[in-house]
């Protein structure tokens, strides 16, 4: 009945529910995939909320939530937590729902109510279904209590207990249907809705939870690290460039003056270096700090690259020689205190880097570019983007 009755309630939500799979089973009402699964208590709510819960699991499915949640779960290994993330999706997609004028069975959780749980974050990004997607809010949930990634935020637990929380989300077996295939019947949905005026078509002119194919931040440090360490070609002194060798032996024979030397292209004999500064203050967890460093050392292995890790805050209190995932451990990661830029600079203007890799959270005046290459890897996006260097954002 909830389907018969949500095209005229939701246009946009009857479009997207078409391409879902419809189940009824003997547990609890849940999505796995494109599937739907309707438990026994689903008969018992009433009409409009049926029509909510309807809703909240066909956006599950348009949002390729259980698909992005293996995807985040393969990223994340051991430190991943299913039940955040499934928090984080339910939380996006009741707002998105409550903005389009649905109901839903109380209580219900709400990206609005996490998001204040958590000091700071609110100003940010203030608009929260443009700015704001399940991914980055997962991040936000998880950041790790004190430096201890196993602790999640008691406010977020006494939450999800007064909420009666109850994950509604599997990531069981393949996901087949492309991220690309469900953004373009999103969107299409969402133009119906708008035409229409009515559900959350005209509430979601901007929603920043589309399923977009993003690429994981390990990907584009990836692609930075491999341009950073490249053999390229340098100009040297040493060695004359052949245009003019070739203006020289022209100029000799006729007593023409010889031509301004020109030097020419060498290899760059130097080995790789890259220093990778964190910032001990900033809210970088453990769990980005190991991707980090296995992207890194990757890097390491394939390019020979010498490698160092060092720690600050206010001021450089750590330098390791990084020669494998274990000297992570032997770094000083002591949290909390101010952050300066300055002596990382300093001390690296002495190594001559071939890249700088630093993990903070920008929360301190930048010194004078240097001349190597940096690169800002960031927690959570930032209001203002650092003046020279690339940004990393890990929020994905």
């Amino acid at each position: 009945m909830a389907l018969i009755q949500m095209g005229e309630v939701d246009p946009a939500i009857a479009a997207l529910a078409l391409w879902c799979t419809h189940r009824d089973h003997e547990g609890q009402t849940e999505t796995n995939g494109d599937t739907i699964y309707y438990g026994p208590s689903f008969t018992q709510l009433s009409p409009p909320e049926q029509i909510g819960l309807t809703a909240h699991h066909v956006l599950h499915v348009a949002l390729r939530h259980s698909a992005r949640q293996a995807e985040m779960a393969s990223r994340l290994g051991r430190g991943f937590k299913p039940r955040l993330y499934t928090l984080a999706a339910d939380a996006m997609v009741n707002e998105a729902l409550l903005a389009g004028g649905h109901a839903l069975p109380r209580p219900a959780v709400r990206a609005k109510e996490l998001i204040d749980l958590l000091p700071g974050l609110e100003t940010v990004a203030p608009n929260i279904l443009a700015d704001w997607d399940t991914d980055r809010l997962y991040h936000a949930l998880a950041a790790p209590l004190e430096g201890d990634p196993s602790h999640v935020n008691p406010a977020v637990e006494d939450y999800m207990i007064k909420r009666k929380f109850a994950a509604d989300l599997t990531s069981k077996g393949a996901f087949e249907t492309q991220s690309d295939v469900w953004a373009t019947r999103v969107e299409q949905a969402l133009e119906l809705g708008q035409s229409a005026g009515i559900g959350i078509g005209p509430a979601l002119i901007r929603f920043g939870d589309l399923p977009a194919s993003q690429i994981p931040w390990e990907r584009h440090l990836r692609r930075l690290l491999l341009k950073a360490v490249s053999d390229v070609p340098r100009l040297s002194h040493k060695r004359p460039a052949a245009r003019w060798v070739a203006q020289e032996a022209l100029a000799r024979p006729t007593g023409a003056p010889s031509p301004a030397f020109q030097p020419g292209l060498a290899r760059d004999m130097r080995r790789p270096r890259i220093i990778l500064a964190l910032d001990t203050s900033s809210s970088v967890t453990d769990t980005q700090l190991d991707l980090f460093a296995a992207e890194v050392l990757g890097i390491q292995r394939r390019n020979d690259a010498e490698m160092h890790l060092w720690g600050f805050d206010t001021t450089l209190h750590s330098q390791t020689r990084l020669a494998n995932a274990d000297a992570l451990n032997r770094l000083d990661i002591r949290r909390g205190g101010g952050t300066d830029f300055a002596p990382v600079f300093e001390a690296s203007q002495n190594l001559d880097p071939s890249l700088l890799i630093v993990l903070t959270d920008l929360d301190a005046p930048l010194p004078a570019a240097p001349w190597y290459p940096v690169i800002w890897a960031v927690p959570t996006p930032v209001t203002r983007a650092p003046t020279f260097g690339t940004l990393l954002v890990m929020a994905r």
